[in-house]
This record gives C-alpha cells, sequence and structure tokens, in this order.
C-alpha cells in the first residue's frame, strides 16, 4: 500500500494506493506550525483510526502547493518509515508535454490533475479543481499541457463578500433552489454557486474556441458535487482525481 498525500491550501487529504486501487483516507488541516513530529503523530493516528498498520505502506507519494509544509510532510514520514518521499515536482517522470512559459512554475496539483484526468478520458480535455482556488488548465492532443486560467474559489468569494460588505454575512454552502433569491440567504447562494456555474461554461467554452475543437470536462475539488449540476456543460465529476494521478505517477517513478 501506498500513502498519497495531497497538500492543498486548506486540507490535506490523505488517501491510499492499493494495486492500484484509490481510497481517500481522511482530511486534516494544512497548518505549517505543525512540526514534523506533530504531523507524524497526526498521519500515524489517522491511520491507526483507519485499521492500516505502518507495516502496510510500501512508500508514499506527496502532491503539494504549500511548500513549507512539503518539507515538514517529508520529514514526518522519514520519522514514520525511515524512507524517503516520492515529491511530485521537477525532475519526476509525468507524460506530459508542458508548453506553459516557464514548466517551473507549474503547481504540483495541475501535474497531477493532468496525468489522472488522462488516465481516465483521451484529451484534448479541461481539468476543473474547485478548492480555495477555482483552476481550469487544458491539455491538447497528444498530452500537451496548454495551460489555463485560475480565479478565486466560492468559499473565497462568499469570504470576500462577508469581509467587504455590512450587511451580507458569510453562509453555509449548500446548492440553492433557484436563481432569483428572495431573501440574503438565497441571493448569495445564488449568486456564488450558479454565478459559479455559469463562469464555468463561459470559460469552456472560450476554451473550447481556443483548442479548435469540442474537449472532455474533468472535475475535482470538494465543491464540485455542489457546483457540477447547475453547468450546462457535462462535467465529470472526479473527487478522487488527484489520488488516481499520483496512483499514476508513482507507478511511473517508482523504481
Amino acid at each position: 500500500m501506498i500513502l498519497a498525500i495531497d497538500v492543498g491550501n486548506t486540507n490535506v487529504v490523505l488517501g491510499s494506493i492499493d494495486k492500484g486501487n484509490c481510497c481517500s483516507i481522511a482530511r486534516i488541516a494544512t497548518d505549517a506550525g505543525k512540526t514534523d513530529c506533530e504531523y507524524a503523530v497526526l498521519i500515524r493516528d489517522v491511520l491507526i483510526l483507519k485499521g492500516i498498520g505502518l507495516d502496510e505502506l510500501e512508500g508514499c507519494i506527496i502532491s503539494s502547493v504549500v511548500p513549507p509544509v512539503t518539507v515538514i510532510l517529508k520529514d514526518a514520514y522519514r520519522i514514520l518509515k525511515g524512507d524517503e518521499a516520492l515529491v511530485v515536482g521537477a525532475g519526476i517522470k509525468t507524460g506530459l508535454d508542458i508548453r506553459i512559459d516557464d514548466p517551473a512554475e507549474l503547481g504540483a496539483d495541475l501535474v497531477v490533475g493532468a496525468v489522472g484526468a488522462l488516465g481516465i478520458v483521451e484529451p484534448p480535455l479541461i481539468i476543473i479543481d474547485m478548492g480555495t482556488a477555482t483552476t481550469l488548465f487544458a491539455v491538447g492532443p497528444k498530452n500537451t499541457f496548454l495551460g489555463g486560467c485560475i480565479m478565486p474559489g466560492v468559499k473565497l468569494s462568499i469570504n470576500a463578500l462577508a469581509g467587504g460588505t455590512s450587511q451580507l454575512s458569510s453562509v453555509n454552502i449548500t446548492a440553492p433552489e433557484k436563481v432569483i433569491g428572495t431573501n440574503t440567504r438565497d441571493c448569495i447562494l445564488s449568486g456564488v454557486v450558479i454565478g459559479h456555474a455559469a463562469m464555468m461554461d463561459g470559460m469552456i467554452d472560450r476554451m473550447e474556441a481556443q483548442l479548435g475543437m469540442k474537449a472532455n470536462v474533468i472535475a475535482t475539488g470538494g465543491l464540485s458535487t455542489v457546483v457540477a449540476p447547475y453547468c450546462t456543460h457535462k462535467l465529470q465529476v472526479e473527487p478522487d482525481l488527484l489520488l488516481k494521478g499520483m496512483a499514476i505517477l508513482w507507478e511511473k517513478n517508482r523504481k
């Protein structure tokens, strides 16, 4: 069994990769203030809670968009197993032909998402990740990673509304019942959820126009299941896309 660690700005997702099967184990808070020992204890306790022994782990792969936490988690895994974790970054085999201006700028989450998506559908494709930020990136024929766009995520939008206005408070993100809200809560939900879906549709249209062809669209991230039903385009929701991508990368780089 391989321990997969996906580090986002808000949460660290722990997952397992066992004979090609990917499973999300738990979410813990991303905290650069924790030490390697604290993370080691936390990961060990989560594994015990899920009935997984340290002796079952053959290796570890880390995908991270928070560099300070990457280093801490590498050290944490070394404390737990005495081995080095594989970190998604420069020098690993991906199978992607990266065509952005500076490939070194490409975030590990985007690499992993693209690799995971290519394991599911054929290019051209658009990968949407709805997390703290919402990202849309395009992969063209022959696995060419072309680039994309980054925008504030749904939660950031709600927090910005609450923090920047006097009469609008934060709300729990749920599926809105209608586009035309009749109270403040419903108006906010309509704006941030259905509005986000409309933005996804518009960006997909414009990306396909630039590609010159229709694309398969895969969505992942914590809020993809909330937003995707309001999109007019067909979005294939893959909650464990990044884990699937890490499983593929582990096999490409295990030696």
